[in-house]
């Protein structure tokens, strides 16, 4: 019986397919990246067309490696969550661009309703707050500001990323799982399909979306044309749930954050739907034979996507690891702050038209102390929430990480002393990816749970806080200041 399994880890800038044993191990990876359109200022859109042919390519080269569709016991897809693709059910072609997660065209919507006061009613049902970050209101404009969504009349398919794949995989089947689908803003956290009161409120017409399923499980089957055999579809999470589950959060209370693009940070609150006080996120960590479990979420719009924008669009940086270089090379931040807000504050300040703000420069500060407080601002946002989850009941004892950022030791030791907690980092950091791979392999029957399948997962290595209290308390109330200044504009 085969046992490899293939994983598709589609993110914000780049798609990947990645080769997995039953053990863990990964035999191989294919990678290309994906061009970000930014039309205007908060505006950002992929096209979904090109994010199909990049995946195909990368999966056709793995199955290639291994020796045939016949060699892959399963596949399991983990996805960028929130970006919403309108593509044609007869030929599974794109009608207009993606519109990713970070964008903010529909954030006057988002006001409106908050001013008509129908946030609680949305966060009482779904979990989540009305911000343009979640995938109903795009859903909502693309209907209403592209006549190629507006006219596809029966054969509009609407769906996030994950959804797309697989109906482009399959050759049709059109389903979501119940962790993409709480993303939405369509989906109450106790309810098993589409919520008639939500599609109401952004007009999203049900017949065009796709139909919620378990994260394991048999989930549909790829053509058998594509790949030279049918090979089943056994997993999907979005990509902070299936990192959740890499690093083995299987418990009530475990808690990961992912440095990505954005940082992300999920805590396992078991069988009942959490319920945040301080503008957290109650969200599906994942399903099961219909049986949830949920996370508490906390959600950071910038966090890698800052240092590329620094060694891309504004030269500070000539290579993404001389940021810890820098860091490292000089005792401070010489009063630097650097408030990340590129694309807005996410949690806990949901500001949409929130600006970035760079304070406390002098003529005796260095490029390095702007890339040190670049680095420096990851903890803060994540000492940010660290408050406000405790404010909600849950406390922190320690925080496992992940993400392309984590490889930065100085970040993560930093991480380690502005929270004052043990900072635990996989050694493997590809958690996303081997949590869609424990999700497949699951939903394949190779192992009977996903506590069984954490044998999958590799050691950490732990950070221990090493600074005086009255360093932490004098660098948080500085980054206090700067935020403050933020919101006050």
């Amino acid at each position: 019986m085969a046992q490899n399994i293939l994983v598709i880890d589609e993110g914000t800038t780049s798609t990947r397919a990645m080769l997995f044993d039953r053990h863990g191990k990964l035999h191989g990876s294919q990678q290309e990246t994906l061009q970000q359109y930014y039309p205007a200022p908060g505006l950002v859109e992929h096209d979904a067309g090109e994010i199909w042919d990049k995946t195909l390519r990368c999966c056709e080269k793995m199955i290639e490696q291994v020796g045939g569709a016949d060699k892959i016991a399963a596949i399991g897809i983990t996805n960028q969550r929130e970006t919403i693709v309108a593509w044609d059910k007869r030929t599974g072609e794109p009608l207009t661009k993606a519109i990713v997660w970070q964008d903010r065209r529909t954030a006057e919507t988002c006001n409106r309703m908050k001013a008509d006061g129908l946030e609680p009613m949305v966060q009482a049902k779904t979990g989540l707050l009305l911000d343009p970050y979640f995938s109903g209101s795009k859903m909502g404009w693309m209907l209403e500001n592209r006549s190629e969504v507006r006219n596809a009349g029966d054969n509009l398919a609407l769906g996030t990323i994950e959804s797309y794949l697989i109906y482009r995989l399959s050759g049709g089947q059109h389903v979501t799982d119940a962790s993409n689908a709480s993303r939405t803003m369509l989906m109450a956290l106790d309810g098993h399909d589409w919520d008639e009161d939500l599609l109401g409120l952004f007009d999203i017409p049900k017949k065009a979306l796709p139909r919620i399923v378990d994260c394991a499980g048999e989930l549909a089957s790829t053509a058998s044309g594509l790949f030279g055999g049918s090979i089943a579809i056994t997993g999907s999470a979005g990509d902070q749930q299936a990192a959740t589950i890499g690093q083995a959060c299987l418990q009530k209370g475990q808690t990961k954050a992912t440095f990505g693009t954005g940082a992300f940070i999920l805590s396992n609150s078991g069988d009942t739907p959490p319920t945040s006080e301080n503008r957290l996120l109650s969200t599906v960590l994942y399903q099961h034979q219909g049986q949830r479990i949920y996370a508490l979420e906390g959600s950071v719009f910038v966090a890698g996507s800052l240092m590329q924008w620094l060694r891309d669009d504004i030269g500070l940086l000539k290579y993404a690891g001389e940021s810890e270089e820098l860091a490292r090379s000089v005792d401070d931040n010489g009063g630097v702050y650097l408030v990340p807000a590129l694309s807005g504050l996410g949690a806990p300040h949901w500001r949409a038209h929130a600006t970035a703000s760079l304070s406390g420069l002098s003529f005796s500060s260095k490029k390095a102390h702007i890339a040190r407080a670049a680095l420096e601002s990851m903890a803060y946002q994540c000492h940010d929430l660290k408050t406000a989850f405790s404010a909600d009941g849950v406390d922190w004892e320690s925080l496992r990480i992940d993400g392309g950022m984590v490889v930065n030791d100085w970040m993560v030791q930093d991480l380690a002393n502005i929270l004052d907690i043990t900072v635990e980092r996989p050694e493997f950091f590809e958690t996303t990816a081997l949590g869609a791979a424990m999700l497949a392999a699951v939903g394949a029957g190779i192992y009977a749970s996903l506590e069984a399948a954490a044998v999958m997962i590799s050691d950490l290595d732990t950070h221990q806080p090493n600074i005086d209290a009255d360093v932490r308390n004098n660098r948080l109330a500085g980054w206090q200041r700067a935020v403050e200044s933020v919101l006050a504009d």
